[in-house]
Order: structure tokens, then sequence, then C-alpha cells
């Protein structure tokens, strides 16, 4: 397996075209949007630069890096000769079912499909495809090129041998791969997202603060980063996508998304990339400054 492709060169788009760049294969990285593309290439020569830094790699690992980095705005194109796909859009049903059924037609028909969904159905995305037992999820952790767990999600009819692939090409990342069987949420949202929830909650029920609740978390806890701080890094309407796919998926109540979440949403406080979430990313991509609307 040496040629890979990767849609979407957004934060994990792009982060997982530098990880497998890193790793010597050649990346053809997709998006229908120029600037997207530009942005998504800027970053990765950023976070390359932080590496050597911090004297993890050299230049001239960052030069091979980024040679091996094509990109793309005609999927058919970038598709023709890939051993594997990641598809790392949107977190919505309707564009990921669309794009495998484009994968499906234009990918060689030996590619192995993956998506990098952090809750939506295998078995639902490999049903609209001519080859379910090729489809997989692989669902990295964002930084991508720092964190080390990967999720293989296993749908309803991934065979064995793909399933074996996926997990030892993870190891040959760097990464720790976790195989998990396909329900929604998988396991590391499943826990995650109703912590971020309650926490939510809590503020929403005028427990505490934003800074009180995740000094709780983060002094007591042992946790590196406070819930709500971790959810505007994660993007609130991505949390809330996750929450309703677990609801639908489940039907039960636990993971309902609080009312102030659905808000937020709708009002664009979507945490760090919009600028502004339970914290003010105005002046610094750091959670110091709580939004003006939850100050006491």
């Amino acid at each position: 397996m040496k040629k890979i492709a990767v849609i979407g060169a957004g934060t994990m788009g792009n982060g997982i075209a530098h990880t497998f760049a890193q790793s010597g294969f050649k990346v053809s990285l997709i998006d229908i949007n120029e600037a997207a593309l530009e942005k998504g290439m800027n970053t990765i020569a950023k976070n390359l630069d932080r590496m050597i830094a911090k004297e993890k790699i050299s230049e001239a690992d960052k030069t091979n890096t980024l040679a091996n980095i094509s990109t793309y705005t005609n999927l058919e194109d970038a598709v023709k000769t890939i051993d594997l796909v990641v598809e790392a859009a949107t977190e919505n049903l309707d564009l990921k079912l669309k794009i495998f059924r484009q994968l499906d037609q234009a990918c060689p028909k030996a590619a192995i499909l993956a998506s990098n969904t952090s809750s939506i159905s295998i078995t639902q995305i490999a049903a609209e495809t001519s080859r379910p037992e090729q489809v997989i999820g692989m669902h990295f952790m964002n930084p991508v090129p720092i964190m080390k767990l990967v999720e293989i999600i296993r749908g309803y009819n991934t065979s064995d041998t793909v399933t074996k692939t996926i997990m030892e090409l993870s190891e040959t990342l760097g990464k720790d791969p976790v195989e998990v069987n396909d329900y929604p949420g998988f396991v590391a949202n499943r826990i995650l997202m109703p912590m971020l929830n309650e926490s939510i909650e809590t503020l929403y029920n005028g427990v505490a603060g934003v800074n009180d609740i995740d000094t709780v978390m983060k002094l007591g806890m042992a946790h590196p980063m406070g819930p709500l701080q971790l959810a505007d890094f994660i993007g609130l309407d991505v949390c809330l996508s996750i929450l309703n796919v677990m609801y639908n998926g489940f039907k039960n109540p636990k993971y309902a998304p609080c009312p102030l979440l659905v808000n937020m949403v709708q009002a664009g406080k979507l945490g760090v990339k919009s600028g502004e979430g339970f914290y003010d990313y105005s002046e610094s991509r750091k959670a110091e400054k709580v939004s003006k609307q939850f100050l006491k």
C-alpha cells in the first residue's frame, strides 16, 4: 500500500495527509475548494516547522513530507490509482453517502475505502457501495500528527483481511489502533460526548461557571484540558452532530443535546473555529478569557 487519498483539507484531513506523507506515502489531498487546499497545505507546513523547532524532524524531513502531497479539486483524477482513500469531510451523513457513491465508481476495485467519521455508521456508509467488505472506519484523533490512537471500526460486512490490513497500516504510521464494533459514537465519543454534554448542562443549570467546571475536571480528574475548553476545541457544531447521531441511534434521552449547546450552535458560537464558544478566542487561541455571556 503506497498511494493514499484523503478527502477534505480541513483540520482532520490535513492532519491525516501530513501523517501519511511524513511516513513516506504518496498522498492525494482532495477538496472542492482551492482555498481550503492552500490553507491545509499552509497548516501542514507550519506544523512541520513546529516539529523542526522541537528537534523532532529535520528540514529535509519537512521537504520530503511536503513533496509527498499533491492537491486536487477533482475527485476522479485524484483516486484513479490509489490503494486507500480516507474520507475526512464534514460530519454530515448525506454528504458522506454521496462521497462514497462517487468513490465506489472512481476508485480501483481493489482499493479500501475508509471514513474518519467520529460517529456515523460504517455499515450504513458501506451499503452505498458495491464493496462493503472493503469499507472501514479509521477514526483519527485531533491533532492527528501527535495523537497516538486510531479507532478502527468494522462495519457489519468489513472483511477480516481489510481489518488486519488497516490495523497494520496504522501501526506503520506510529499509531496505536484499537478495533471496535460499529455502534453510534463507537467507543471514544460514546463515552466523551455525554461527559461534555453533562458539563454544558452543569453550566446551563447554574451549578458553576465555565472556569470553575473546567478547573474541577483538570485538577480533580487530571484531565489535560477542561470539558468546556475541549468542546470548544472540537467544535460545538461537531459535538452537537455527534450527540444527535447517538440520540437518534439509541433513542436514549441521556444522549439528548443540552439546549444551551443547541442555541450556541444556532447562534454561530462554535468554539475556536468561530472565535467564540465558552471562551473568547478573539485575542488568543488559548482558553484564557471566558465569553462575556458566561461572566458572573
